[in-house]
């Protein structure tokens, strides 16, 4: 291949404290976006989010986030193999590099048909060992039980039985899946609802805004909403337009954007 590796590429960028990381895991995908949207500058229906359906196979483990190492395959192909015979040592040598936590972000060239599965239980326990909390893949994984013990989360587009002609072809690049295009090094968050591969920029006010913005709701829409049971529709409905409109306000004071209500 021309390009198997770029260290240019591969470079992560200085990330989050790890508190910070641990913080972010407590809510949903959802909760982040809320509040990323207020600080991002980045078109919200277009960037950082997966713009296809994604498959979350461990619901039960919660959200995930990490770095993004990223990755091509093509395991339709048989000559990829024999192309690089040392593309496995260089590959796990590159996750190696990257500090953790981190999460494999892996393109499949032979979608929409899909053939062969690069993760199953050896992968998803190697990885592991490496630093890697899991991973999303436009391709397909296999034994399913095997990586769910190794606690390696996996957002995919199906399952599959065999591994076909899987090796790794090009490594610490930028990637596409689902619809985005992710960049080695983009911290991501992500769970059954799908993933937030935030843009560097936006990382040093999005915990202070996610935390911000889940307060909001709770403290007009969702309270109002709660509160409200039993009462007349007409009190119930002067208590929710004025609550979104308190939630319009806290979010344009902070952020100077209305947000979602």
């Amino acid at each position: 291949m021309q390009l198997r590796h770029s260290s240019a590429m591969a470079q992560t960028n200085p990330g989050l404290p790890h508190g910070d990381l641990l913080q972010l895991k407590r809510w949903n995908t959802p909760t982040i976006y809320n509040g990323w949207e207020q600080i991002t500058k980045h078109d919200r229906t277009k960037t950082a989010i997966n713009l296809e359906e994604t498959r979350d196979f461990m619901p039960q483990m919660g959200p995930m986030v990490g770095s993004a190492v990223t990755l091509v395959i093509e395991p339709g192909n048989p000559e990829h193999p024999q192309t690089n015979p040392k593309a496995w040592n260089e590959y796990r040598h590159y996750v190696a590099s990257v500090p953790g936590p981190k999460i494999v972000v892996v393109q499949d060239l032979d979608k929409p048909r899909v053939i062969g599965s690069f993760w199953g239980e050896v992968m998803s326990n190697t990885h592991r060992a490496l630093g890697c909390v899991g991973t999303i893949t436009d391709g397909a994984i296999r034994d399913l039980d095997e990586i769910t013990n190794a606690g390696f989360k996996a957002l995919a587009r199906r399952l599959c039985v065999g591994h076909a002609h899987v090796c790794p072809v090009r490594w610490g690049i930028p990637v596409e899946v689902f619809g985005q295009r992710i960049e080695p090094g983009q911290l991501i968050h992500a769970d059954k609802h799908g993933f937030l591969a935030i843009p560097h920029e936006d990382l040093p006010g999005l915990l202070e805004a996610a935390r911000f913005m889940d307060s909001n709701e709770c403290n007009t829409v969702i309270a109002a909403a709660r509160g409200a049971a039993g009462l007349p529709a007409e009190q119930l409905l002067k208590k929710m337009e004025e609550a979104s409109l308190a939630f319009r306000q806290a979010a344009q004071e902070r952020f100077k954007k209305g947000g979602e209500w």
